[in-house]
């Protein structure tokens, strides 16, 4: 009889096996997002050339709304259970070729951010967004961001196109060149926090608890990149101890970010302060690859003209920008004085025997056992 042998295989390095785990995960998820453009391209492409379509015919034969209401009664018909064929998603598709229908002013629809896009998103944009330039500008930071739907409508409510890149800062003049513009538009003015619900006379320290209470909310409207070290973040100094606001780590910017919050108007003042901050966190905290560390100061209103000027000889990278909250609307105080409180509503009820009269209508409720 033939001796078989049996070789022994070496087990794989624990090391290298979660590295060939890790290789197959991005693979995997590499091929997951190709499949999800690859679907998202296709549907752009079929609603573009059907909203291409009803938007010549249309233009041909002068048919009015009534054509695309048939359309779409129609082709459900034709389609039984298939979704996406609705009379609005249809005036959806027509305006989306009118939308992009010029390939000299925007580029050929494939080449366009809009063509990766979900069908959703593009359709936030289409009714939200009312020039091309924005529609193209939001449909590229969707993708960068990898926002949701609801996302997009959130950064399209607060009008972010306008607000990015805005807050008044030193970066140009302190921050190499090839850093300063992505720097600048990493930082907005003005920045809306209108997920919290603070009275006009809020102190900082009800936005600060605002803001980390809703930390999500807080990241999405500070920006991509943004990644919460701490609140109050402590620094010993001379025996003397202070604390940091909102401790921020930049991703992207690679470096450490302090915002000091002000919950009034903008005072020179504030910024050496800040600047004190931006020396502790570089000397005590920032590590040797770190860039240098950003301040960010939020204000409630500033004088633009002010803190330009007081920027003009900080050396340090600074950021000024105001922040919006909802505000909650307060009584005025002669009609608040004016009100009557519970006790003087109980005793005049009981005056007029509104409370005896009525007592014997309430049914006592049952003991439970």
């Amino acid at each position: 009889m033939k001796k078989i042998i049996i070789k022994k295989t070496k087990s794989p390095d624990q090391a290298d096996y979660l590295q060939v785990l890790l290789d197959i995960k991005i693979q995997i998820g590499q091929s997951q997002i190709e499949a999800l453009e690859t679907i998202n391209s296709s549907l752009n492409k079929r609603n573009w050339i059907i909203g291409q379509i009803i938007f010549e015919k249309q233009k041909l034969h002068k048919w009015g709304e009534s054509f695309i209401e048939n359309l779409a009664a129609d082709i459900q018909k034709l389609y039984p259970g298939i979704e996406g064929f609705s009379r609005t998603n249809i005036f959806r598709m027509r305006s989306f070729f009118e939308a992009y229908k010029n390939p000299t002013a925007v580029g050929q629809l494939p080449n366009l951010p809009i063509y990766l896009l979900p069908w959703g998103h593009n359709a936030v944009i289409l009714e939200k967004v009312d020039t091309l330039e924005k529609r193209i500008w939001y449909a590229f930071a969707a993708i960068e961001g990898g926002w949701s739907r609801s996302t997009l409508e959130i950064q399209i409510k607060t009008n972010l196109y306008d607000r990015e890149g805005k807050a008044i800062t030193n970066f140009q003049r302190v921050l190499p060149a090839h850093d300063s513009a992505l720097t600048q538009q990493a930082f907005k003015d003005p920045y809306v926090f209108d997920f919290l619900s603070l009275d006009n006379d809020h102190l900082e320290h009800d936005l600060e608890q605002g803001l980390i209470s809703q930390v999500q909310k807080t990241l999405l409207e500070m920006g991509k990149g943004f990644a919460l070290v701490g609140r109050q973040y402590h620094i010993a100094m001379d025996d003397e101890d202070y604390y940091i606001d909102l401790l921020f780590y930049h991703t992207k910017l690679k470096c450490y970010i302090v915002v000091e919050l002000k919950a009034r108007k903008f005072s020179p003042k504030d910024i050496g302060q800040l600047n004190f901050y931006l020396s502790a966190v570089d000397d005590l905290v920032r590590d040797k690859n770190d860039n240098p560390t950003i301040g960010l100061l939020l204000c409630k209103t500033k004088n633009n003209f002010t803190a330009e000027y007081t920027l003009r000889n900080i050396n340090r990278p600074i950021g000024i920008a105001e922040y919006q909250t909802e505000i909650i609307k307060k009584f005025p105080k002669d009609l608040k004085n004016s009100l009557p409180t519970i006790a003087e509503l109980e005793a005049e009820l009981e005056k007029t025997g509104f409370i005896e009269k009525n007592s014997k209508k309430i049914k006592k409720p049952k003991s439970r056992k």
